[in-house]
């Protein structure tokens, strides 16, 4: 940002970044050629030009969804999901679980089968079928953003990465999260933590603010 000091500028800095404070900070010493800043502003249009397009695609799928906007809610009751995540994976695998029969099948299907390669305590390979690999990446997003939520899924990961490492780990919960969405959209039922009660936590988080509008507005005395 033109005249902005180096340190005000790396508070700005992404916490994705690798590189280390001080190595950012070095990188911002000096001064910028007129020719450094024409790049930068170039550089700059067109990252919010695909910015700006993206959010286009993303408002038209949205749009095209208007009817499941109540499966969009339901499976974004999920740990890692996000919406424009769960209207991706509708747009290929549909609502309809009556078309796959069974979870297993539905498994198959995206390629996420790791279970399938043991046999009497022997793995014979960690990799996983050929399948859908669109579904099969929006999953392993969702297990990667899974594995740093409150839930079951967390403690489920960190006993897999010692076991199985990370990759592998991440598929087995993309797998436990393809599943959970198989019983959830065939049952219309949202998802129940068994090691979280989000509606606690919901009500815990919240009820501050809550109080806080109640006694504004006088529901609640002040003096409560």
């Amino acid at each position: 940002m033109p005249g902005n000091h180096p340190h005000e500028v790396l508070t700005l800095a992404s916490r994705r970044l690798k590189a280390s404070r001080e190595e950012l900070f070095d990188a911002l010493q000096g001064d910028l050629t007129p020719s450094h800043r024409f790049v930068l502003e170039e550089l700059m249009r067109h990252i919010e030009g695909i910015e700006a397009r993206i959010a286009r695609f993303d408002a038209r799928l949205l749009a095209e969804l208007e009817t499941e906007r109540h499966t969009l809610a339901l499976l974004q009751t999920l740990p890692g999901v996000d919406l424009i995540g769960v209207a991706l994976l509708l747009v290929e695998i549909g609502t309809d679980m009556d078309a796959f029969g069974s979870a297993d099948r539905l498994a198959s299907w995206v390629g996420l089968c790791p279970g399938n390669n043991e046999s009497a305590g022997k793995r014979k390979s960690g990799r996983v079928r050929k399948g859908n690999p669109h579904v099969r990446r929006l999953l392993c997003e969702f297990a990667h953003a899974a594995r740093r939520a409150r839930s079951v899924l967390k403690s489920k990961f960190q006993a897999l990465l010692a076991r199985r490492g990370h990759k592998r780990a991440i598929v087995a919960i993309a797998h436990k999260l393809l599943r959970t969405i198989f019983f959830m959209l065939k049952r219309g039922e949202p998802y129940r933590d068994p090691a979280t009660d989000y509606e606690a936590l919901s009500v815990q988080r919240n009820a501050p603010r809550w109080i806080k509008a109640l006694t504004k507005f006088g529901f609640i005395p002040a003096s409560a």
